[in-house]
């Protein structure tokens, strides 16, 4: 499990790779709220190279989409597989977030 940030068109992009669960959701809750505290406002999560996410990664995700607002700041989603698109369909998470199908798409959309 891996979590890249790095900022792209002044959008901080964390791309999660492999499984965002139990074991590892801390660690990328830290990297975001870090790049927060440093006075990013814009989030992107790619999962484009993510197969599974957990409840409590889905927890996790839902916690800083909020602690992200109430700074006010924005976070989109981008590159879910089918199988996740579906998951964030059937707990209705698909209507608190903005998903978008590629990174690009994702990136101009702020």
């Amino acid at each position: 499990m891996n979590f890249q940030v790095k900022k792209q068109n002044g959008v901080t992009v964390v791309a999660v790779e492999g499984q965002l669960i139990v074991g590892n959701r801390q660690e990328l809750k830290q990297k975001v709220l870090d790049e927060l505290e440093k006075g990013e406002r814009r989030f992107l999560i790619d999962f484009s190279k993510t197969g599974y996410i957990d409840s409590s990664g889905l927890g996790v995700l839902v916690s800083l989409s909020k602690k992200i607002r109430e700074q006010g700041g924005e976070l989109r989603l981008a590159n879910l597989n089918e199988d996740l698109r579906t998951l964030f369909e059937l707990t209705k998470l698909d209507t608190l977030f903005q998903i978008a199908e590629s990174r690009e798409q994702a990136l101009a959309s702020f």
